[in-house]
């Protein structure tokens, strides 16, 4: 028996939208295409769409979805495409121009910073509701450029006075003074990712004149100890290589009218075998408290499209091996259960 065929037609009205919905070489549209099993012909700036009748509705929506985006901004790259796909199949109503309508702040060259993921619009959410929030995801996840953007945004609303940016220098031990050079340089290489956040969002010349009056930090979480931080936007950076202690440290300074935002990635532990995460130790420990853990994954990836396959490939191999520490303890268990009995 034939399934049924429907067709319908959109129309774009802005020839730059147009573009930008179809890419180069009507790349997006093909990848509409295969996910949908749908056809789609372009005529000028309609597109006219044959296929089963859900996936053709499916398809309509997508297309709204990325004309809009395309109406704010002339580039769509092809996760981006991806994603509008994966949001009208399961996203629950959730439409990327929404969550990329939401600028958190303008860059120094007057590009919004804006959530592009469903995870994180939660994220950015959070940071504005909750004076202290943890988010645990992979690299490429915009932890830390989101937490920088929100964190200018408050000082530009002056909800906060300065802004105080810090990591753990695991690969130095936290001592640095065996190392060549000043404080500075010293401390550069191992706070370098904050850095070009701030570069990018304020430029460097107002990041220099900030760091000047005081107004932004950038620090090792060693110099953190015995401080109070009050009036300040707060960031610890890579906090899965903080030991429980540390973690506790940096936390208790929190002080009046500050908001504090702790970063890191489960899977990416740099500290010695055998001691434990200070961010795996604090998901567990304040569980019960109300503070927010906002949860990153794979698809929250916005960085290029191969990452999201780096990552999930890791993850894979982490499951095999975890499967097979399994079956190696319970074939030990086995043996010793035989050497019992005999």
């Amino acid at each position: 028996m034939n399934k049924a065929v429907a067709e319908a037609k959109f129309i774009v009205d802005d020839n730059a939208a147009a573009l930008g919905v179809s890419g180069e070489r009507d790349e997006h549209l093909r990848t509409i295409e295969r996910e949908l099993r749908v056809s789609i012909v372009p005529r000028g700036n309609t597109l006219v769409i044959n296929g089963e009748p859900s996936a053709v509705d499916t398809a309509l929506r997508v297309l709204h979805d990325l004309a809009e985006v395309s109406r704010q901004r002339p580039y769509l790259t092809a996760q981006e495409v991806r994603y509008a796909l994966r949001l009208a199949a399961h996203g629950n109503g959730a439409r990327l121009a929404d969550i990329q309508r939401d600028a958190v702040v303008f860059t120094a060259r007057g590009r919004p910073v804006t959530p592009r993921t469903v995870g994180q619009q939660r994220y950015v959410d959070a940071m504005r509701r909750h004076s202290l929030v943890f988010a645990i995801g992979p690299a490429g996840t915009g932890k830390t450029y989101l937490a920088v953007a929100v964190a200018i945004a408050a000082l530009k609303e002056r909800s906060v006075h300065r802004i105080v940016l810090t990591r753990p220098a695991v690969e130095a031990g936290e001592r640095l003074g065996f190392l060549p050079g000043d404080l500075q340089e010293k401390v550069d290489p191992y706070l370098r990712p904050l850095y070009d956040a701030l570069y990018d969002i304020v430029g460097a010349d107002t990041y220099q004149r900030h760091v000047e009056r005081g107004v932004i930090e950038v620090a090792p979480l060693a110099y953190m100890r015995g401080r109070t931080l009050e009036d300040a936007f707060v960031i610890l950076d890579e906090a899965q290589n903080t030991t429980p202690e540390q973690m506790k440290m940096f936390l208790t300074r929190m002080g009046l009218r500050s908001r504090m935002v702790v970063t890191g990635d489960l899977t990416q532990i740099d500290l010695p075998p055998g001691q434990v995460s200070g961010l795996a130790h604090a998901r567990t420990v304040l569980a019960d408290t109300g503070i927010p853990f906002i949860e990153l994954s794979d698809a929250d990836v916005v960085r290029h499209e191969l990452v999201q396959a780096i990552i999930r490939a890791y993850e894979r191999d982490e499951q095999r091996r975890a499967q097979a520490r399994m079956a190696a303890r319970a074939r030990a268990a086995g043996d010793d259960a035989d050497v019992k009995e005999s």
